[in-house]
């Protein structure tokens, strides 16, 4: 077994969660819940998979977190009431047969909305119209609506959101940790974003102002789940709509978004770019995960984006990678840790597994 096979396959500790090995499943939208967002058998069988196969890690697709202007997909799973709770109880028991740990991933879509039962306007930090189409194989189409800008009753509902979702999560789901997703474009994202947050009050302004959203959201998190779970965030530059938007302020960006995190206290910080081991910006050599372990020193970090390459994994944790995440990666070979072990070959990923809608397709479950 080479070094990196002997690394990634060794426990790992975050907070008082212990993995098995240091191999995640990173969070993919699939949209495979019912019309009302509770987690079916399919989608248990599909996330069963991966613990049966290996990964010591598995963080969910984002999981709506209210019934007001969170939810960002038809069929998209939710965590905003009881019911959906004890629907994912069913997920996280199997996961745990197979001694996998499972994290809970909370995501409010704000302006990125293309599918909510709740409410038909959607809501953002500014009335700001997004850039890009809907993705189609959520179900979308056309333009993204405009956004009504968030007034302080909708950002404190947002924020109790979050927290209410944790607590179901932790408290009745079964869920080991919970990942708040400040990234990717939706809504705690927008707020960090300069383009999309115009506002000229406490959510508005510089970085650090932009940031306080996604730092009250943390707050509220780790005083509803208290010491029972591991809370961790995860961060990026591109957008599902914005693929190639880059921090205004560079490096000094990155040193005040993770030095806030590591100052809020969080586990872990969950950073992905399209290929995690590249330089960061255009001016430096300096990756998003190795300024992420530069300002937030004992902090555990989770790496995404172009890792399943082992040299562009390897390069990924001498940055101050912890875990190393694979999406597509983890879809072709869902018992990708084994395969590591014994040294057999990986599949390559098959495209149509996304296509034409993203939901999971019964041939998956022929893969492991």
């Amino acid at each position: 077994m080479n070094d990196y096979n002997q690394q990634i396959l060794t426990p790992y500790d975050i907070g008082n969660c212990r993995l098995r090995n240091r191999l995640a499943v990173a969070p993919m939208t699939r949209v495979s819940a019912t019309e009302t967002g509770l987690a079916t058998v399919e989608i248990a069988r599909y996330y069963e998979r991966f613990a049966k196969g290996g990964f010591g890690l598995i963080i969910t697709e984002g999981l709506y977190t209210d019934q007001k202007y969170a939810q960002g997909y038809p069929f998209q799973p939710g965590l905003s009431d009881v019911e959906q709770a004890k629907a994912w109880r069913g997920v996280t028991d199997l996961i745990r047969v197979h001694n996998g740990s499972v994290f809970a991933q909370l995501m409010h879509a704000g302006a990125l909305s293309q599918g909510n039962r709740f409410e038909t306007a959607t809501a953002a930090p500014s009335a700001v119209q997004p850039k890009g189409a809907q993705m189609k194989f959520y179900y979308g189409e056309g333009q993204y609506p405009l956004p009504q800008a968030m007034s302080d009753e909708d950002i404190a509902d947002a924020i109790a959101g979050f927290a209410q979702a944790a607590v179901l999560a932790t408290h009745t789901a079964g869920f080991d940790g919970i990942e708040i997703h400040g990234a990717n474009g939706y809504l705690l994202d927008q707020f960090l974003t300069d383009y999309t947050n115009q506002r000229d009050d406490r959510w508005g302004g510089n970085v650090q102002e932009r940031i306080g959203l996604t730092l009250e959201v943390i707050k509220a998190v780790k005083v509803a789940v208290g010491t029972l779970a591991p809370v961790g965030v995860r961060i990026s530059q591109s957008k599902v709509n914005d693929y190639e938007h880059k921090w205004a302020e560079g490096e000094a960006a990155a040193e005040v978004i993770f030095g806030s995190l590591k100052d809020a206290g969080v586990d872990f910080i969950h950073v992905t770019e399209f290929e995690a081991w590249k330089p960061a910006f255009i001016e430096g050599n300096t990756s998003l995960v190795e300024l992420a372990r530069r300002y937030a020193p004992q902090v555990a970090i989770i790496a995404n984006g172009g890792l399943a390459v082992p040299h562009h994994a390897e390069q990924a944790l001498r940055d101050g990678a912890d875990v190393i995440a694979l999406g597509k990666a983890a879809l072709a070979n869902p018992d990708l840790p084994r395969r590591l072990a014994t040294h057999t070959a990986l599949a390559e990923f098959d495209s149509s597994i996304l296509g034409p809608i993203a939901n999971i397709k019964d041939s998956e479950f022929a893969l492991a």
